[in-house]
């Protein structure tokens, strides 16, 4: 495999392991959403993106963002946000 594939590859691999985490926090949820901010936490997935003389305050979810657009577009996932604007997901069901 080339590197485009095998980097392809493992993104997706850590979307459905995303999506795995995502599946079984459902079930301790009242309504089936899940805080995007907890999923983030629980898997730790906020990270730095900028080099090092450019000046970023703190980590973000850029990569949950990508996992979780991936998990979307697959229709695996839906997304909303509440009236404080914060993000919430859960599985689809097929």
């Amino acid at each position: 495999m080339n590197p485009k594939e095998v980097i392809g590859d493992l993104i997706e691999a850590i979307a459905f392991l995303a999506l795995q985490h995502i599946n079984e926090k459902t079930k301790s949820s009242k309504d089936g959403w899940v805080p995007a901010a907890e999923i983030k936490r629980d898997l730790n997935l906020n990270f730095i993106a900028v080099p090092r003389a450019n000046k970023q305050h703190r980590p973000k979810g850029w990569l949950f963002a990508i996992l979780a657009r991936i998990l979307e577009d697959k229709g695996l996932i839906e997304y909303k946000k509440d009236k404080s604007n914060r993000a919430f997901y859960r599985p689809l069901t097929k």
